[in-house]
């Protein structure tokens, strides 16, 4: 029997054993489960500087952890041979929350701050982070979540109370440039417009040439981004070709300081990325 997953805008209507489209929920036959809960693909001690998060902790480090499975199909990913993969292809070890606590535990003498769940989508797999962030708490330690901002209220309303930062992917400002990516912009500015009453919220324009390097669309964003805060800080980052995405160069550095301009115009906070 089909089971409806609602975590995301997809809505997956799943047979028995079948995977969703973000390759990392699957129907049991009971109930969906997350299939990457607690398989880390990638664990990392990082600037926070790196996530990027230029307004919150600056100065100190952040153990940053990742698993496999995304909600976007993004022909530019960095980290597609995480972020695309589903259960088995990609290495991965298993690491209970409690443990990736301890872990994150022990760096703090080397400055650590708490856990960014990272790399891939983290919020596909939802429970983890949950489950994670509570041992964060209870160490007096902090959680930040770089994510897509491609999922429902419900798991917002898991995950918020136990956030104290997010850098949020905004890869656009068009519905059509969203479509291109499997995504949908009115869940993602939902999202950033909850997030930003509830924590620290940071947000990533990657500028791609051709898609959303207009000097409109960049004004848009901002004056959006500006009508919920002027202070919320943008990084208008460099594009360069990746993964399916080769048919084009980098992006023109002269073209993201002029974005950066145009968002300075509604924002306070503009940081320039990959230049």
């Amino acid at each position: 029997m089909k089971i409806r997953c609602d975590v995301c805008m997809h809505h997956c209507e799943l047979d028995r054993e079948q995977t969703g489209f973000c390759r990392a929920r699957k129907n049991t036959g009971e109930r969906i489960i997350p299939v990457n809960y607690g398989k880390i693909t990638s664990l990392a001690l990082d600037p926070i500087e790196k996530k990027p998060l230029a307004m919150f902790c600056p100065g100190t480090m952040i153990l940053s952890a990742g698993s496999f499975g995304c909600n976007l199909r993004c022909p530019f990913c960095q980290n597609h041979e995480i972020s695309m993969a589903g259960e088995g292809e990609s290495e991965a070890a298993y690491i209970e929350p409690g443990e990736l606590a301890a872990r994150a535990q022990a760096l703090r003498p080397r400055g650590n701050i708490g856990v960014a769940y990272t790399y891939n989508e983290p919020l596909v797999g939802w429970e983890y982070v949950r489950d994670t962030a509570r041992f964060i708490r209870a160490a007096g330690m902090k959680n930040v979540i770089v994510t897509n901002a491609s999922v429902t209220d419900p798991v917002l309303d898991e995950i918020l109370p136990l956030t104290d930062a997010m850098n949020i992917d905004l890869k656009g400002f068009t519905d059509q440039f969203y479509a291109k990516l499997g995504g949908d912009l009115g869940t993602v500015r939902h999202f950033i417009q909850r997030a930003a009453e509830a924590c620290h919220v940071e947000l990533t324009t990657l500028i791609v040439p051709g898609e959303n390097d207009s000097e409109q669309e960049i004004k848009e964003l901002a004056s959006w981004v500006g009508g919920i805060s002027s202070d919320i800080p943008l990084h208008i980052t460099r594009f360069f070709p990746r993964w399916k995405m080769t048919d084009r160069g980098a992006t023109d550095i002269r073209t993201v300081y002029s974005l950066a301009e145009t968002a300075r115009k509604s924002l306070k906070h503009v940081f320039i990325g990959n230049c």
